[in-house]
């Protein structure tokens, strides 16, 4: 069966699936199928997106800082609440060896970085930094390799502070401020209980480009709604490849005639009844896939990461997040191997909810994400593949500009960052917010409004990744109501 073939069968397939499983809505989605861009079915490029999400709330207003007089008074002033301030210490100060390790006067001053402001002129009145364990994300925004995104957030349509705090002139996402619900509404545009991720669906449009559709969307963080679509599943796989199905070789109780006889009853397909007749065609395609995944994976080897500076313990440690990102490169190193012209990975970490510690605690997770974007930089460099792979930040929420001497409280807003070759780096995206307290652009606390939609980011990416403007308006409903590119993708 040739390429376009297959392809074509799998579009037919999809679109029944759609229509039939979720109903008449499903249709105008289910048919847009059909008119996504011909080219990615029948080319051999390659492109892949990235979302690294970060769980529990990152409090990106330490992350991100602007530096000017004004904005930095206004930061050092609320964030030096007792017994532990928060405050970070300005660009210029020397770190102090003699103090805890992972506080504010240990880490030094935050790193500085000077945006081209071509992209939003309005933000050139001030100056800016990064939180001080962030060196690699330092470099990497000089090089033009990286871009800051603005207080962006899940968003129904523009909203002010007024119409915010009257709840009747627009529409309030649903149950902000709920870890789980905002994660949600964060991977699949709804709150906790949705079903389908953009991610996934993403997939779902894109899939017919790929010979093998079950490597399409791939997680090596967990099980995560943004990777689900109608018809596309995520592929779960850890450090060392896709997960087997036990004791289907070998020996079983010590018997390789046992082993043999489980996997040929799991995989008989001529069973009299028709759901397990169905089980076993699943699970043979499975363990198929299984045996095709674990072959182009070991076959793919790319250079191991470092370890990272701990600044809380100021010794070097193993960092899990760069090494979900060397299987994300492995598998990216055996796209051809695994039939793949278009994929969707998922990365996460987790403990940035920050409610206490939060001075060592977000020094270690922040100097990890930095240490490991710029691993997948390094290797994706030796692979040639910078300008083909796109790697966004994600997270529940921001955290309250307010502190409760140690820690913060959940937010809205947050700065986010985008990574690779195909981004307009050197740049912050978004009206970048106030700071302080009492002002236009926070909620309460210091909760930041945010000015950005997660719509906009992912029909920014989408866009680029070969989604059409029609569909990318079916993955993101309430992108009719912003302007659907930031402009951060080359």
């Amino acid at each position: 069966m040739t390429t376009s073939n297959a392809s074509r069968r799998e579009f037919l397939r999809r679109a029944t699936v759609l229509s039939g499983s979720i109903g008449p809505a499903a249709l105008p989605f289910a048919m847009n199928l059909a008119t996504m861009n011909a080219a990615v079915a029948q080319t051999s490029d390659y492109k892949a997106i990235i979302c690294l999400f970060l769980y529990g709330g990152n409090d990106s207003a330490n992350m991100v800082l602007p530096t000017d007089t004004a904005s930095w008074e206004a930061y050092s002033t609320v964030r030096s609440t007792a017994p532990d301030p928060i405050a970070l210490k300005a660009v210029g100060t020397v770190a102090d060896g003699a103090a805890n390790a992972g506080s504010p006067a240990a880490l030094g001053g935050v790193l500085p970085i000077v945006p081209n402001f071509t992209a939003f002129a309005e933000n050139n009145t001030r100056t800016f930094a990064l939180h001080p364990a962030m060196t690699d994300v330092q470099s990497l925004f000089g090089a033009g390799r990286l871009g800051i995104i603005a207080n962006a957030g899940p968003l129904l349509q523009p909203m002010t502070k007024a119409e915010y705090q009257s709840n009747t002139l627009k529409k309030r996402p649903p149950k902000l401020f709920s870890h789980n619900d905002q994660q949600s509404s964060w991977q699949a545009l709804a709150p906790e209980g949705a079903k389908v991720g953009w991610g996934g669906r993403f997939g779902d449009l894109l899939a017919s480009g790929n010979s093998n559709t079950v490597f399409t969307s791939i997680s090596a963080g967990g099980n995560a709604v943004f990777m689900s679509g109608q018809s596309v599943f995520q592929y779960q796989v850890g450090s060392g490849g896709a997960v087997a199905i036990g004791n289907i070789t070998g020996n079983l109780f010590n018997s390789a005639a046992a082993a043999a006889s489980y996997r040929t009853i799991i995989t008989q397909t001529d069973a009299a009844h028709l759901l397990a007749r169905e089980q076993s065609v699943v699970t043979k395609r499975s363990i198929e896939a299984q045996v095709a995944f674990q072959t182009a994976f070991t076959a793919s080897a790319v250079a191991a990461p470092t370890q990272y500076m701990r600044p809380s313990t100021r010794t070097n440690a193993n960092n899990d997040l760069a090494v979900q990102l060397q299987t994300v490169a492995r598998i990216i190193g055996a796209r051809a191997s695994l039939g793949a012209s278009r994929q969707v990975f998922f990365v996460s970490m987790g403990g940035f909810d920050t409610h206490d510690n939060q001075n060592r605690g977000q020094a270690d997770l922040l100097a990890r994400l930095s240490h490991a974007i710029g691993y997948l930089d390094g290797v994706l460099g030796t692979m040639g593949m910078r300008d083909k792979v796109t790697l966004f930040t994600g997270s529940d929420f921001g955290r309250t500009f307010t502190s409760n001497g140690d820690g913060t409280d959940h937010g809205w807003g947050a700065h986010h960052f985008v990574y690779g070759g195909a981004v307009k780096g050197k740049e912050i995206y978004g009206r970048f917010p106030q700071v302080g307290l009492n002002h236009s652009d926070e909620v309460g606390s210091g909760s930041f409004l945010p000015g950005v939609s997660v719509d906009q980011i992912g029909a920014t990416v989408g866009k680029w990744f070969g989604i059409s403007d029609s569909n990318l308006n079916l993955v993101f409903p309430n992108l009719k109501n912003f302007t659907p590119d930031l402009g951060f993708m080359a």
